[in-house]
């Protein structure tokens, strides 16, 4: 078995499965074991079930989740691991226009903050850590 790098590029992967991937651990930080249903992803995403399908399958083939149809899904390891990255370069971008930038509109700052999130390499984030980190102190 392979080992999972510890910090995996996420431009590595689509942006359409990260999207999926970050949908996927969001709903499933909210339930007991982590399963999600195609139901709640489609919801999420205002997506056709049957589109969901489609994507699922498709992540599943990558090793990211774990799914059999009709079934709930669950993340593996290695799927996890990019959704949470995502959600790190999230919460960093999300403090830099909220913090830094003083943008008050919590809802342009969501949106910019999850459009920019699946183009950030593991090195711009770094950067951009320290420099939050610098101008904090």
């Amino acid at each position: 078995m392979s080992k999972i790098k510890e910090n995996p590029e996420i431009s590595e992967i689509p942006e359409s499965y990260q999207r999926y991937l970050d949908i996927i651990f969001s709903i499933s930080k909210k339930k007991k074991g982590g399963w999600v249903t195609n139901k709640e992803i489609a919801e999420n995403l205002q997506v056709e079930p049957a589109s969901v399908s489609g994507m699922l399958e498709k992540l599943k083939k990558k090793k990211l989740i774990k799914w059999e149809p009709r079934k709930s899904i669950r993340l593996t390891d290695k799927g996890k691991k990019y959704a949470e990255q995502l959600e790190e370069t999230h919460d960093l971008l999300r403090t830099f226009f909220q913090n830094i930038l003083k943008i008050e509109d919590g809802e342009i700052v969501e949106k910019i903050s999850c459009e920019i999130e699946h183009h950030i390499t593991q090195e711009v984030k770094a950067s951009l850590r320290d420099f939050i980190l610098k101008y904090h102190n």
